[in-house]
């Protein structure tokens, strides 16, 4: 089966830990976009923290950048998103551990 770059990344980004949830990035809902330019072989990724003062947001940011480089040879932008996050966008069954859903 052939893996699209885009499919790649985001289960590669699943190895980001929300340290204070401890769920990743991918099921929280935190990635919002991702743009994959497969000539440069580079991408913007899009993402949101869980509440605007997150104190986790730099490291979590910069993990995002690092991880994304890990799939993509060329530059990994990480641009942090205005959306309010909430948790009914975490994936399904991602919040049956917190007893939300």
């Amino acid at each position: 089966m052939i893996v699209s770059k885009e499919e790649e990344l985001l289960e590669t980004l699943r190895s980001v830990i929300d340290p204070e949830i401890g769920l990743n990035i991918v099921e929280l809902g935190l990635v919002r976009n991702l743009e994959i330019d497969e000539e440069k072989n580079s991408a913007k990724i899009t993402m949101i923290l869980t509440t605007p003062f997150c104190p986790y947001g730099p490291q979590l940011i910069e993990q995002v950048r690092l991880v994304g480089n890990s799939v993509m040879d060329g530059n990994v932008e990480v641009e942090v998103g205005t959306e309010l996050w909430d948790p009914s966008m975490m994936e399904e069954g991602a919040g049956g551990d917190w007893g939300l859903f």
